[in-house]
């Protein structure tokens, strides 16, 4: 029994040329019948159900009556609209942002994959008059994208070299990489798959001829028991293809657990609509991995987001790239942590920026890295504290770093190092971690 028949559902299409099966029939017409009922609705009734379906900060709501005067709420919060209307050219980022001199020559000279692309809700985060504010650093082209640094490269970490099957690098054991399509919600300046995301005039194409190889090779590997999808980002294909993918992954029986890599709850968080997690819900267990950069990201909004999918049992983890002048101190970083806690979402990865082609104005040495998690750890909970990853250029994955705590030894005593630099002793007969660093007096001594 095919494991779609003992949910009770069929894996609905994700394209009309895609043959149906009978059983969906009914389904299909159900819900056209259920669209025509709710179009002879009231209009204002259905208009304020939508608007309070999302909350809105006071902020974003002055930003877009100035930026997009006559645009509704209902409008506003329509995942959909803000898609459509991000902010793409150099006459937009004009019209709501002062740009400097090397902003707009940076932005002009731009062509290719990874193009400027702003959902107008985060926008409405970022400092319009001030080039250095964090969140729009990272989002507005400057010059120092196109200086080439030594060590960099179009793919540092090696994907292509991993690249199996159309969309899938496989580089560890048990577990893969799928990536399920080339479109953001936004486009980071730092990102790691510069070189494919966002390419002018495919940006929304996908292949479900692809996807069919991808699959394939899924089932073919009985040794993956984790699919972590990510793109691009999985979130921005429409909820009927996603239901679609996600349940011919659950179909696959030696696939244990999905996960999916966002940025969307921090960038666009009406994304993350009741119909959404309903389909998500049905595809435990499904965990997600949330990109997140910066306190300011946390907002009503991002509230309700993360609210919606830790109440639908959605483990939530949080990734963080280490930037300098952006988040590279423990004034901002402790925050963000904190603050994502806060609203479960369980701080998993700080990462070393990738050295990916023109990122060394974001990059900062491994060093701070380490003197973050130092800052963090013992002065906050240890749930706030993530682990600090190094990916390996060219392929050799994750490569976990921690701050060294072990002094010495003394004997059989292990001598250990505490939070507020206190050194403490721990009983190690026959150990011999922190051998040839000496033995350091002890204060009490």
């Amino acid at each position: 029994m095919s494991l779609q028949i003992a949910r009770g559902r069929e894996a609905k299409p994700p394209l009309r040329s895609v043959r149906r099966t009978t059983d969906a029939r009914p389904q299909l017409r159900e819900a056209t019948e259920a669209n025509a009922i709710a179009a002879t609705a009231p209009v204002a009734v259905l208009a304020k159900k939508t608007a309070l379906r999302f909350p809105v900060n006071p902020d974003t709501r002055a930003f877009y009556k100035e930026f997009y005067p006559g645009t509704s709420t209902v409008e506003w919060n329509d995942w959909r609209w803000q898609m459509r209307t991000r902010i793409r050219t150099l006459d937009e980022l004009g019209r709501i942002f002062r740009l400097s001199e090397d902003e707009y020559a940076a932005v002009a000279r731009h062509k290719g994959s990874l193009p400027v692309g702003i959902t107008p809700y985060y926008a409405s985060l970022m400092g319009r008059d001030d080039p250095s504010e964090p969140l729009r650093r990272t989002h507005i082209t400057t010059g120092g994208e196109y200086i080439r640094t030594p060590g960099e490269d179009n793919d540092p970490l090696g994907e292509d070299h991993d690249t199996v099957a159309p969309g899938i690098v496989h580089r560890y054991p048990d577990r893969v990489l799928f990536l399920t399509t080339g479109t953001c919600s936004t486009y980071c300046r730092y990102c790691t798959r510069a070189r494919v995301v966002g390419n002018p005039g495919g940006e929304y194409q996908f292949s479900i001829r692809q996807w069919e190889q991808a699959l394939a090779y899924l089932e073919a590997h009985t040794e993956v028991r984790d699919v972590l999808l990510s793109g691009g980002d999985p979130l921005t294909i429409g909820d009927d293809k996603l239901d679609w993918l996600l349940t011919r992954l659950r179909a696959i029986r030696h696939i244990e657990f999905l996960r999916i890599g966002t940025k969307i709850p921090m960038v666009l968080p009406q994304r993350i609509t009741k119909d959404l997690v309903a389909i998500l819900k049905k595809h435990h267990p499904l965990w997600m991995s949330i990109h997140a950069t910066h306190p300011n990201e946390l907002t009503d909004e991002t509230t309700e987001s993360t609210a919606r999918l830790a109440d639908a049992g959605i483990p939530l983890g949080s990734q963080t790239v280490l930037m300098k002048g952006i988040n590279d101190d423990i004034g901002v970083m402790k925050p963000l942590m904190q603050g994502l806690l806060k609203r479960r979402v369980r701080p998993y990865y700080l990462y070393q920026c990738d050295p990916i082609s023109g990122s060394a104005h974001f990059r900062t040495t491994v060093e701070k890295g380490l003197e973050i998690v130092e800052g963090l750890r013992g002065h906050t909970t240890g749930y706030a504290t993530p682990i600090f990853a190094v990916d390996a250029p060219g392929g050799g994955g994750k490569i976990q770093l921690a701050p060294d705590f072990v002094v010495g030894r003394d004997g059989d005593d292990l001598l250990l190092k505490n939070f507020e630099g206190g050194i403490y002793r721990y009983p190690d007969p026959g150990g011999t971690l922190g051998k040839g660093k000496g033995k350091l007096k002890l204060a009490a001594e």
